[in-house]
């Protein structure tokens, strides 16, 4: 909960730069967390021990701690004109 946005992609993704980029035009500078495609595990566990993330689902987005899911929630969001107001709500946002 210390960062309002956070992105999990995978390293040198073309998507998870496409989320980034996004999400700083809006003024908010995400967490991301890049994940090594050499890395062997297939998920990602939260801290609780509950799998949060399929590696193959990458990117994926934590918006005020809550899953918002990937680049295609996020340009849907963007496009109806409900990011910033959700964004607003999770405190990445003060404008």
């Amino acid at each position: 909960m210390e960062n309002a946005v956070v992105v999990f992609a995978r390293k040198g993704c073309c998507m998870g730069h496409v989320v980034k980029r996004l999400l700083l035009t809006h003024g908010v500078n995400p967490l991301v967390v890049e994940i090594d495609e050499e890395d062997n595990n297939d998920m990602i566990i939260s801290d609780l021990g509950k799998t949060v993330i399929n590696k193959e689902n990458l990117p994926v987005m934590f918006i005020g701690g809550k899953l918002f899911g990937g680049l295609e929630n996020l340009m849907a969001a963007h496009i109806n004109g409900d990011l910033v107001p959700t964004l607003r709500q999770a405190g990445a946002l003060w404008l």
